[in-house]
């Protein structure tokens, strides 16, 4: 027993000596392997614990792990410490030039819809206006009956709007589902959620069966709603005024509100702004030379139907309002110039590099809306 301590004396030794002398990993690679591996010498002498006694195996198994455990956190240490000097070197002779240009790489831009809507809302939350969302499949008694459609009318027809397959076990005609063909169901569904006052702009994705220069099967479309007990006309003109001058970012803008019928509201009408097509372009804002404006219609408003506000619950007798709705892609292809609707939805990244926004850009009143 007195000779195998010996040997494990001097094993330890030796092997430390190796370790220390390894000043690279690749080295300490090797002195790991030469003491630990299935061929090193801790393990040679592993394998003659079956020839010795109960008693010296205990023993000399027990030094051998010792030995082991040593060696190998040796061997650990050794590792930290050369790898670090790895990265000392690296540090003191690898440098990046922090002044270079970055690589050619290339940069998104924000879609001129997002931008258009980030808009709106920013100017209509400054006005007071909460955002609602909702569905893009309704029913016929939200999309058409609750706002005073009547039986017959074209938008009911299967060529102006996209009907889903009926359930044969549904008998309620009012329930029959559809893509809705505007955001007045989301204002239906607050009125009917929600107590006056009410003040709310929503918007989102519309469907109906069109497809040419100036029409997509589907756009967007941002609505706004006023329910109290004193909002008049006059509450409508000044409201629509603000967000026009705002959004187009002109002062005194002219305008015109050109009475036109819709089935939920009464009175009804078109909001056209003045306009130059003088030298076969259009300026927003700009005169003829005579001084006198062209007119462009944008957007629809009105008074809340009486009818309309019954279907949600609401009293007409003390309660009344303004409704409001507009084209997304129409008033961003007036601001922004952009000619043909349907180039919003090719997904050609040429024309968003061209119409896009830079990503870090927020509307707010002073900047883009």
């Amino acid at each position: 027993m007195t000779d195998m301590s010996e040997n494990i004396a001097e094993l330890k030794t030796e092997l430390t000596s190796i370790v220390e002398a390894a000043n690279d990993l690749s080295s300490l690679e090797q002195a790991k392997i030469t003491a630990l591996g299935k061929k090193g010498k801790i393990t040679g002498l592993m394998k003659t614990l079956g020839s010795m006694s109960a008693e010296e195996r205990k023993m000399t198994g027990q030094a051998l792990n010792e030995l082991k455990n040593e060696i190998g956190a040796l061997i650990g240490k050794q590792e930290s410490a050369l790898k670090r000097q790895v990265m000392d070197e690296k540090l003191a002779t690898e440098t990046i030039d922090v002044t270079l240009s970055t690589r050619p790489e290339r940069q998104g831009h924000i879609h001129p819809i997002s931008q258009t809507l980030e808009e709106l809302i920013t100017i209509f939350a400054d006005m007071g206006f909460s955002v609602a969302e909702g569905s893009d499949i309704e029913d016929d008694w939200h999309n058409f009956t609750a706002l005073n459609f009547p039986p017959g009318h074209p938008a009911r027809e299967m060529q102006d709007t996209f009907f889903l397959p009926e359930d044969p076990d549904e008998k309620d005609e009012y329930a029959k589902k559809l893509l809705r063909t505007h955001t007045s169901s989301v204002q239906i569904r607050h009125m009917k959620e929600n107590k006056p006052p009410i003040r709310m702009i929503c918007f989102g994705r519309t469907y109906r069966s069109d497809y040419d220069m100036t029409h997509t099967p589907m756009f967007h479309q941002l609505e706004g709603l006023v329910i109290d007990e004193k909002t008049h006309m006059g509450h409508l003109k000044g409201c629509l005024r603000d967000f026009c001058e705002a959004y187009f970012e002109i002062d005194n803008l002219p305008m015109q509100f050109r009475p036109s019928f819709f089935p939920f509201v009464e009175p009804g009408a078109e909001v056209d702004i003045g306009c130059s097509r003088e030298g076969g372009g259009l300026k927003i804002g700009a005169a003829k030379e005579n001084g006198k404006s062209d007119w462009l219609e944008i957007l629809g408003c009105g008074m809340v139907h009486p009818n309309v506000l019954k279907s949600c619950g609401i009293d007409p007798d003390v309660y009344q309002g303004f409704a409001f709705g507009m084209g997304v892609e129409r008033i961003a292809m007036l601001k922004y110039g952009i000619p043909d609707l349907r180039t919003f939805f090719d997904s050609d990244t040429r024309w968003l590099d061209h119409y896009g926004f830079d990503p870090l850009g927020r509307p707010n009143r002073a900047f883009g809306g």
